[in-house]
């Protein structure tokens, strides 16, 4: 280390970069005994299973009971749906024992499987530096090895998010890959504009958020500048006194075994119907509104009760100062409906004024 007396700039560097260094670990180090933790989850459940002295007593319903006690002893993300999961992480990653004996030498998880395929593994270590136990559920979904194999490698090489590995799975990168004579030029393609972890992510990773004992609202928001606007919605749409009823904040929906949150939600004792808003601190984009879409549908059919009209979405995008308010009115055919709820509700003009003035009082204009 150099003994150079530092100067102002060195010493903001420094710390900079420390702050930066040391946050990194830290979300390594909790991926890693989160991954782990359900990993030996996966171990326990598969060993009782194969000569649990008492398992003939719960049969094939195991795992539902198994869930509802655990859920009772105050743990997260452990439903049946979880479970097997868990299990299934056990089953195709055995590799993953060979880091137990350093990270937790206490267990005693003896060797009892073998590698499901003959195809290389990526070392175990370097799996669970890597890879957050979100990026194994979504490989944990490909059933053919040498496809799960393939996507392991490139999200490595890339350093992937999940939401990019999804993509790529969704795109049908590997068939791709294995059609086309020039696989270089594919990989080049794929991995150009690819987006990557960052520690942020990991450390707001739903799994990370339930095993560290954080609140939604603490983990899941985009940034710091949006959550501060939905701060200010909140009290925008309480303060106009048209009928909202404020019931939810980053309200967790479990669809198709899968964890979404929608922004905000309202109750509206006028229209006598729920209301769902999604921020987005950029422009209108297409898919935005494919995901409030799938958000209002899915309220309508588990959340609607007796006497209520069917859910409203409502998704602001904003970014500086370019407001574009979009309203979604999903699946609503009743015109008479749609006209007390354009009554009711605050119009495009009046959110668009408060988004251009909350952006401004937050520094989000533009310089």
């Amino acid at each position: 280390m150099s003994t150079q007396a530092l100067n102002f700039v060195d010493l903001v560097a420094a710390i900079q970069y420390t702050h930066v260094a040391l946050a990194d670990q830290a979300a390594k180090a909790v991926n890693i005994s989160l991954t782990l933790r359900n990993w030996v989850f996966g171990y326990y459940i598969r060993e009782y299973e194969q000569s649990g002295a008492d398992r003939s007593a719960y049969g094939e319903r195991l795992l539902e009971i198994l869930a509802q006690r655990l859920q009772q002893t105050g743990l997260q993300r452990v439903e049946a749906r979880e479970l097997r999961r868990y299990r299934q992480f056990y089953l195709a990653y055995p590799q993953i024992r060979e880091t137990l004996s350093a990270k937790l030498p206490a267990l005693q998880i003896r060797e009892t499987l073998s590698p499901e395929s003959t195809l290389p593994a990526v070392p175990a270590q370097q799996l669970l530096e890597r890879l957050s136990f979100s990026h194994f559920a979504e490989l944990l979904q490909l059933d053919d090895p040498l496809q799960r194999a393939f996507y392991e490698v490139e999200t490595l090489r890339g350093n992937w998010s999940v939401r990019e590995l999804k993509r790529q799975v969704a795109t049908q990168y590997y068939q791709r890959t294995g059609l086309s004579t020039e696989k270089a030029a594919i990989a080049t393609l794929a991995h150009a504009k690819a987006e990557q972890t960052t520690p942020q992510q990991i450390i707001r990773d739903p799994y990370v958020f339930e095993f560290l004992g954080l609140k939604p609202q603490e983990a899941v928001t985009e940034g710091q500048l949006e959550d501060a606007l939905l701060d200010k919605l909140q009290a925008f749409l309480l303060e106009l006194g048209h009928g909202f009823c404020f019931e939810a904040r980053q309200k967790r929906l479990l669809i198709g075994g899968e964890h979404f949150f929608v922004d905000l939600v309202f109750y509206h004792r006028v229209l006598k119907c729920h209301v769902l808003i999604e921020l987005k601190n950029d422009a209108f984009q297409h898919e935005h509104l494919g995901q409030l879409n799938a958000y209002v549908s899915y309220y309508k059919q588990h959340h609607m009760t007796e006497g209520d009209q069917p859910p409203i979405g409502i998704l602001l995008c904003t970014r500086k100062n370019t407001e574009l308010v979009k309203y979604a009115l999903a699946d609503m055919n009743n015109q008479l409906f749609v006209s007390r709820y354009q009554v009711q509700l605050p119009g495009t003009e009046e959110i668009a004024a408060f988004l251009h003035k909350a952006v401004e009082e937050l520094g989000g204009g533009d310089e």
